[in-house]
């Protein structure tokens, strides 16, 4: 941490602390993931290198960029690019949805983003508004890729605990662990619906509530999930929740526009093979006629970005007998990393 300065801490959890710093040499703004006691903590250690393979295999515009890795005093830093804000702050500055452009805008850079990491076999398991940065001129960056991993062969067994709990795909609930690109899918439709509303669309208490809102939704879910939930060692003497009565999408959201609900509806489907992939996702009639307009758009807020990292970094440089980074990558996002129950936890004492 010698060659940086910190300016203070922009998240915290279980693994570690993410700091936003600044460069000495070249002043460039970063957001830095470190590690608590990497090489001590298998665990830690595990996460860590997994996080950073795959952010070396995912290079894209809308995906936050690793820039440098190193290691001091037994502990793991990773060097983000730097990004302004989250969609989390963005709803609460907007509580009662973002304008429609501006989701549609937004929706499309996260399934552009996601579509990237599923064409890798890369599963992201914890998309969620604290983990959408966005840039001070609208360039969506999906972040902290601490829950990851790569897609095994058809069959694989993952983890069973992933994701926070109101972006939460039935079969994890119910303790499926053969899932797979889904479970993304899942997490999308749920954002699509927070950030066009303001409030989540599964606002769970618990595993079992959060059953509950989605049964209360769909009207149930699949007989594998139900199977799956009578034969779970943590469900043992609890009933599946059953809703007296029912609220489709359309009840919940009246005003909501048709093509709208039906993309919310191709994405929270209980089976997950029924699930719209992110591809598919793509070609929905909501972002009908808006792709080369988005493109565009997405390029030259690319561009913009860089000229105002370059002018920060230009105001911030401090002088150095050392030999500056000539040509430092350019900063846009970083990984705040959320670390699950506290934040939800966070997230409903704000929204009450």
């Amino acid at each position: 941490m010698e060659n940086y300065e910190s300016l203070g801490t922009i998240g915290e959890g279980t693994y570690g602390v993410v700091l936003k710093c600044r460069h000495k040499a070249t002043g460039q703004i970063v957001a830095i993931k470190k590690f608590k006691e990497s090489d001590d903590d298998e665990q830690v250690k595990k996460t860590a290198l997994r996080e950073i393979k795959i952010l070396k295999q995912l290079k894209h515009e809308n995906i936050v960029s690793l820039l440098e890795v190193f290691r001091m005093k037994g502990k793991l830093y990773l060097v983000f690019e730097f990004v302004e804000k989250t969609i989390l702050e963005e709803i609460e500055r907007h509580p009662d949805g973002l304008d429609p452009l501006t989701l549609k805008n937004l929706m499309w850079q996260l399934v552009r983003a996601i579509t990237f990491c599923h064409q890798h076999n890369i599963i992201h398991r914890d998309i969620k508004p604290e983990n959408l940065l966005v840039s001070r001129n609208g360039v969506l960056k999906l972040c902290d890729f601490g829950f990851a991993r790569p897609l095994a062969s058809a069959g694989a067994r993952y983890t069973e605990y992933v994701s926070t709990r109101w972006y939460r795909a039935p079969e994890l609930l119910v303790g499926d662990v053969s899932y797979g690109k889904a479970v993304d899918v899942w997490s999308i439709g749920c954002m699509f619906a927070e950030i066009a509303t303001g409030l989540p669309l599964f606002p769970g208490d618990s595993d079992i509530d959060q059953l509950y809102h989605i049964i209360r939704c769909l009207g149930h879910i699949t007989s594998r999930q139900q199977d799956l939930f009578r034969k779970n060692a943590l469900y043992v003497g609890v009933k599946l929740p059953h809703a007296s009565e029912l609220e489709p999408l359309e009840a919940r959201f009246p005003t909501m526009d048709k093509v709208s609900l039906d993309f919310i509806r191709q994405t929270i489907v209980d089976e997950p093979l029924d699930r719209w992939t992110c591809a598919e996702l793509l070609k929905h009639p909501f972002f009908e006629n808006s792709h080369e307009a988005f493109e565009a758009e997405l390029q030259a807020a690319i561009a913009r970005d860089l000229n105002d990292t370059a002018v920060r970094k230009k105001r911030s440089r401090k002088p150095s007998r050392g030999n500056a980074l000539a040509g430092a990558i350019p900063v846009m996002p970083a990984s705040p990393s959320s670390f699950v129950e506290e934040r939800e936890e966070w997230r409903g004492s704000k929204r009450q």
